[in-house]
């Protein structure tokens, strides 16, 4: 598990962007936090980590459900929030992008129930004033865990600090 607080929008900006420099093909990032926590801010940022254009302007899915971009990777950036479970995301047809050959990015993924799968990012964010949140990140399964090392030394590159 990993603590931050990020200070500023620069901050969550930077932080995303290391998220999306490191993730591979396959990994599954799930957001949560309330709303106006920073979840699509992130989102937007991890975007650019994976080089999808700034002229693809990454919004909330809210009422889309999911959208698409291509960046060195497709990510399938999904949002819950409209769902009121399983049975609904099942009936969606999202859970084909949640084990996608991208980097799927979940917000409110606690209407995913029984369907989280096991390998995945797990971020809280939470509002700490007025632009900084506190962020708990916590690798569920191998393919994140072998990977906070990087993360981590990412942060620490980035002037992001840490708190374990």
């Amino acid at each position: 598990m990993m603590r931050l607080v990020l200070q500023s929008l620069r901050q969550i900006g930077e932080f995303g962007r290391i998220l999306g420099r490191i993730a591979q093909r396959g990994d599954v990032i799930l957001l949560s936090g309330s709303l106006g926590a920073g979840k699509t801010t992130l989102a937007r940022s991890i975007a650019a980590g994976l080089d999808v254009p700034a002229e693809h302007y990454v919004t909330s899915p809210s009422f889309s459900l999911m959208l698409e971009y291509q960046g060195r990777m497709p990510l399938y950036h999904i949002d819950c929030y409209r769902l009121r479970g399983e049975d609904d995301v099942e009936e969606s047809g999202l859970m084909d992008y949640i084990v996608a050959d991208g980097l799927t990015v979940v917000e409110w993924p606690d209407r995913l129930g029984g369907l989280v799968p096991a390998e995945h990012l797990d971020i809280r964010m939470d509002g700490a004033g007025e632009q900084a949140r506190k962020v708990v990140v916590t690798p569920r399964g191998r393919r994140w865990l072998e990977r906070m090392d990087d993360l981590k030394t990412a942060c620490a590159a980035a002037s992001i600090p840490v708190e374990n």
